[in-house]
């Protein structure tokens, strides 16, 4: 899994792709509490490169939306994802918890 980060004014584009395991979902919630260290909770997760992404991924962007929506700080938009991975968030309900949206620059627009 490899993870890039775009910081604008506003929100922080955070592009992840290869698999999101229980091996690497740790990295990913490193990368994500470094940015809402740098006091930025609009966050934008680009899952365009994600073929692959297990329950512990799921509770890494679980979390972070539980970080960014208390004392309503921010939020989490996840945008970019792949059929089966669209399929996956239905699966589990994340299609209501989370703003999904085909465009990485309709996530951003939408903060």
């Amino acid at each position: 899994m490899e993870t890039t980060e775009k910081a604008y004014k506003r929100y922080t584009i955070l592009r992840v792709s290869g698999r999101v395991d229980a091996e690497t979902a740790p990295s990913l919630e490193k990368q994500i509490n470094k940015v809402f260290n740098k006091g930025q909770h609009h966050l934008v997760v680009d899952l365009g490169g994600v073929d692959y992404i297990s329950s512990a991924g799921l509770r890494v962007l679980v979390t972070a939306l539980k970080k960014t929506r208390r004392y309503n700080r921010g939020d989490v938009r996840l945008a970019a994802l792949s059929i089966r991975l669209k399929e996956a968030f239905q699966l589990v309900g994340f299609n209501k918890l989370f703003q999904i949206f085909e465009e990485v620059e309709d996530a951003a627009g939408s903060f």
